[in-house]
């Protein structure tokens, strides 16, 4: 039927949207390795806490991380590890471009 992928084009722009920060691409890095708590998070990214709490709520209210309070340290993992895949799936298809447009670089005369 014409017209019914529609809303699902729409919920994917909306997921790749919520991808389309930096902060949030290390985030899930990070968390494609293992989970982590905020503030080993705050060690390996340099952002201010406030800033990484406010990415990580993106991240939380678009389903692909989930939190847990352990005292006064909270632990976010991912919801999936296809979020891990997809990440990887990315990495080769960047390193495919950037590759080809090496390549294409060196052919070119001098």
């Amino acid at each position: 039927m014409p017209g019914s992928s529609g809303p699902l084009y729409q919920m994917k722009a909306e997921f790749f949207k919520t991808l389309g920060h930096p902060v949030r691409i290390r985030v899930l890095e990070l968390l494609s390795q293992r989970e982590h708590a905020v503030s080993e998070m705050l060690n390996d990214i340099d952002i201010e806490p406030a800033n990484l709490s406010q990415q990580l709520a993106v991240l939380r209210r678009a389903g692909l991380i989930t939190s847990r309070r352990e005292g006064l340290s909270v632990t976010y993992e991912l919801t999936s590890p296809q979020v891990a895949q997809l990440l990887t799936a990315a990495r080769a298809i960047l390193t495919g471009v950037v590759a080809g447009q090496v390549e294409a670089l060196e052919e070119q005369p001098a």
